[in-house]
């Protein structure tokens, strides 16, 4: 099976645990309608602010964790779930994602490896450093469709990463992320497309609605790009659910017509994963 609908979910995020589960319930069941994948936004539980991943952060299998598998289940849908702040056994908390089958069984657990430290003279600075560890590990997982890859916002700047993945098979790889006023509108659409094209693979972004009372303000814009660099989707930033097939023979096309990967010039560069 080579086509595939994908829902994405650009939701609010709110204070509540108890009203994001009943917002994701509602939400999931009417993309099962006519999705195969749903996918969730960065730190869809957690309001983005340092102080509050400690506060918010669950165990591994902890409620959230929990929720996303039983809807996934209940409703017979992959679920890349966003991310979530998870406290390890180490006691550091992660800025982590999961991904879930139709039977609701984990087949993906990313942890942020770049954390977002910035400071843009004059418009934003944040420190996700503070309060979160990276994580260490190139995540792609398998489905019934094919290999995909997936990764968190800021990490979906490093184009090593991409290319790993792209490398590990990825076909799509799906990037929970939080872009907000300042880079969203300057580098959000330009960075999906780049990526996409340099790697022969569909892009699929996937952000929170815009609360202009939020401290931290998303940009919103949830995209999907192929792998020519077209983009084949792209929302407001209002919340919604955006549904969109795409084609993984047009991956393996353009591939073949353009066959960036295989003409890499590996007897004088390499990409080592250490």
């Amino acid at each position: 099976m080579k086509k595939m609908n994908i829902a994405q979910i650009q939701m609010p995020v709110a204070d509540s645990k108890d009203a994001t589960i009943e917002y994701i319930k509602s939400a999931i069941a009417s993309a099962a309608e006519k999705a195969d994948f749903a996918a969730l936004p960065e730190m869809f539980c957690c309001p983005y602010h340092v102080d509050n991943f400690p506060k918010y952060a669950e165990e591994d299998r902890g409620r959230m964790w929990q929720a996303c598998s039983a809807l996934a289940k209940e409703y017979g849908i992959y679920l890349s779930a966003g991310t979530m702040p998870e406290r390890g056994e180490d006691g550091k908390i992660y800025n982590t994602a999961y991904v879930f089958d139709r039977e609701g069984r984990q087949i993906a657990k990313h942890r942020k490896m770049h954390l977002f430290d910035i400071d843009v003279k004059g418009e934003m600075q944040f420190k996700e450093s503070d309060t979160l560890t990276a994580g260490n590990e190139v995540t792609v997982f398998d489905t019934e469709f094919g290999k995909f890859g997936i990764c968190i916002c800021y990490d979906f700047r490093f184009p090593e990463l991409a290319r790993l993945m792209a490398l590990k098979g990825a076909q799509v790889i799906f990037v929970s992320a939080a872009f907000n006023m300042t880079t969203g509108p300057a580098h959000w659409e330009l960075m999906f497309r780049s990526q996409a094209v340099n790697n022969q693979v569909y892009a699929i972004g996937t952000a929170p609605s815009r609360d202009e009372n939020a401290s931290y303000k998303s940009w919103g814009h949830s995209i999907i790009t192929d792998p020519w660099g077209t983009v084949v989707s792209q929302m407001d930033e209002k919340e919604g659910i955006c549904i969109n097939e795409i084609d993984l023979d047009h991956v393996g096309s353009i591939r073949e017509q353009l066959p960036l990967l295989k003409q890499r010039r590996t007897d004088i560069y390499k990409l080592v994963e250490l």
